[in-house]
């Protein structure tokens, strides 16, 4: 039975990953801060023999070992690592203060890269890790600052491991959304500009979903991926590759903003 750890478990991809590995008979070892969350997961999943979960910051100094312990502890290997934790609502580069840009380095870099560092070592060939960064990674993106800089920091950390790893038959690879509701995001939909930037702009008709992302990181933990490393996998839709507008867009007429 393959084993995943998951950060960022309780909700969201997290959560949503969770159950699609689950599906596919893994064992899942969810983290996150929120016990309420994971005790949400346990009763989702509702297979304690095959669930282990743990409150915690995966920014605190002790976080990566525990987590490894753990899954090791309760299942004896680790075949997958999602790191999957975040936080949002950025600010442009001259309004971030140190205060936020530690937190989001932290919690979407160090903490990623300190997990990883403790787990790979106990992987064996035919495993992998999957970093969910984002589009704010993949092109520019206004009010990014310090998030698109530690997305940005996890994209090439991944390059990274795939070059290092990728002989042992460990692979490393991202998965990067865009706009996805989420209790995070939906929000920020009430704001009209935001809302028509990722509708307008995207040539699907709908908004990202977390089983759409979640489908795309199970994927990549499964024997159909065993010949993709070091990649970028975009699902967004096709926001950030396309200069799409709608017809509603396309004939609106400018007004200048007072």
């Amino acid at each position: 039975m393959q084993v995943a750890i998951i950060t960022g478990a309780g909700s969201g991809i997290g959560l949503a990953t969770a159950r699609q590995l689950f599906e596919r008979d893994m064992a899942i070892v969810g983290v996150g801060r929120d016990p309420a969350k994971l005790a949400a997961l346990e009763d989702a999943l509702g297979a304690p023999d095959r669930l282990a979960t743990l409150p915690i910051d995966i920014a605190a100094d002790e976080a990566p070992q525990a987590i490894v312990d753990l899954a090791l502890q309760r299942f004896g290997r680790i075949d997958f690592l999602i790191n999957n934790a975040g936080l949002g609502s950025p600010k442009p580069l001259h309004e971030t203060d140190d205060a936020m840009l530690d937190n989001f380095l932290s919690v979407m870099l160090r903490a990623p890269f300190r997990l990883a560092r403790d787990a790979i070592v106990h992987m064996q060939p035919g495993s992998g890790v999957v970093n969910v960064t984002s589009t704010f990674a993949v092109v520019g993106g206004r009010r990014g600052g310090a998030y698109s800089a530690a997305k940005g920091g996890l994209t090439s950390l991944t390059l990274h491991m795939a070059c290092e790893y990728g002989a042992q038959g460990i692979r490393s690879n991202c998965v990067a959304p865009g706009v996805t509701v989420t209790d995070m995001v939906r929000t920020r939909l009430d704001d009209e500009g935001f809302r028509r930037m990722n509708t307008e702009m995207t040539p699907a008709p709908r908004l990202g979903t977390v089983d759409d992302v979640a489908s795309t990181i199970a994927f990549l933990c499964s024997p159909g991926a065993e010949h993709i490393n070091g990649q970028t996998i975009v699902v967004d839709g096709g926001w950030s590759n396309t200069k799409y507008l709608s017809p509603e867009a396309m004939n609106a007429q400018w007004i200048r903003a007072e």
